[in-house]
């Protein structure tokens, strides 16, 4: 079965966006590199930790206690939070101001570990890090995350680094849908094989058009699944 070109894909999401001009509203921008090697480790820690608390909850419930969140965990400053004792991270994980999930807040502490680790080891910003990361071997990174941090494998992680802006594609159920309508995966959606076939359709998708993975992603979800066009 032959592989959906760019064109393919583009002319279906304009078809079922009703024109150009509607589905180029729709796609998302990633940030640049400066961008990313810019954002303090902070921001990542409190994305991540975002999108864990989102991840089987109400994603409203959690963006209306966030700001009690960045309050009650110091804005997400790494090293004060390296210091914090575990009675204390107890403590805070009973207020009633944020989502009371032990476990959950527990991560907060491994993955700023994690960053700290990282930026150690590096010897580099945790952003610098992200930024060096090449697009064309983006589930690298999702599978970096998963080792290293904590709670951040499956769509977590990758769901995180998109909102950050990082370029990367998404596994989402339209997307796992259109790959497997036309045979590029057929095991487990991040299993190593699905991942890598994957990553390789979207490199070439990306060398055809120039557009970024996410862009691509975006298409192809418009191209498949409910089409909410104006009535």
């Amino acid at each position: 079965m032959p592989k959906p070109t760019y064109q393919d894909i583009y002319a279906l999401a304009c078809k079922r966006k009703g024109s150009a001009t509607a589905v180029e509203s729709l796609v998302p921008r990633s940030s640049s590199r400066q961008q990313l090697a810019e954002l303090g480790s902070d921001r990542y820690l409190a994305e991540f930790t975002r999108k864990i608390f989102q991840s089987g909850f109400v994603w409203r419930v959690v963006n209306a206690k966030w700001p009690n969140f960045e309050k009650i965990f110091w804005e997400f400053d790494i090293e004060r939070l390296l210091m914090m004792p575990d009675e204390m991270l107890e403590r805070k994980a009973s207020d009633p101001g944020i989502i009371r999930n032990y476990r959950k807040v527990r991560t907060i502490l491994e993955n700023a570990t994690m960053i700290a680790d990282t930026e150690r080891r590096e010897n580099r910003s945790f952003g610098e890090f992200i930024a060096a990361w090449p697009a064309d071997d983006i589930i690298g990174l999702w599978l970096y995350l998963k080792k290293h941090g904590s709670r951040l494998g499956g769509n977590t992680g990758p769901y995180a680094l998109r909102t950050l802006g990082v370029d990367s594609f998404l596994m989402t159920a339209d997307v796992e849908a259109f790959l497997r309508n036309h045979a590029i995966i057929d095991s487990g959606t991040h299993s190593i094989r699905a991942l890598k076939a994957t990553q390789t359709y979207f490199n070439d998708l990306r060398q055809e058009s120039g557009r970024t993975l996410s862009e691509l992603s975006r298409l192809v979800s418009l191209g498949i699944g409910r089409n909410n066009l104006p009535q």
